[in-house]
């Protein structure tokens, strides 16, 4: 999925950068292009983990899906909070771009979801001869 939705990273980086540059200057222009950053790193992590845990078990799976968006939601508030004791940073653009990027991006998975992506997935997978995953 994150090779499907990585590619409008960049768009989505610039995008917001040119809407909060417009709206309300550079300091947010750059808060809301961090804040896309940080949903697109987000998107990267979760794809790493739940990959990762889809390996093991569908109970690692369910874990990592439901644990890893509460510890992902914190660590974004944290980098907030954090980025917030910068005098340029604008926290207001930083949400207004966190929030309908993460929307759009959880949309776009689960279109691609809908359209069947993923669909031949056993999870856990099933070991080859020799009792090793394979890569």
């Amino acid at each position: 999925m994150i090779r499907r939705a990585a590619p409008f990273a960049p768009l989505a980086v610039a995008l917001a950068f040119l809407v909060g540059t417009l709206v309300a200057g550079w300091d947010a222009g750059w808060s809301a292009a961090l804040g896309v950053v940080v949903v697109a790193l987000n998107g990267l992590a979760s794809a790493w983990s739940v990959s990762r845990a889809a390996r093991v078990s569908l109970l690692a799976l369910h874990a990592t899906v439901l644990g890893g968006f509460v510890i992902r939601m914190v660590v974004i508030v944290a980098i907030m909070f954090g980025l917030n004791q910068m005098a340029w940073f604008s926290p207001l653009a930083f949400g207004l771009a966190v929030v309908p990027a993460t929307l759009l991006l959880l949309g776009y998975e689960m279109k691609l979801l809908a359209g069947g992506l993923g669909a031949e997935l056993e999870i856990p997978p099933r070991m080859p001869t020799g009792g090793r995953l394979a890569p």
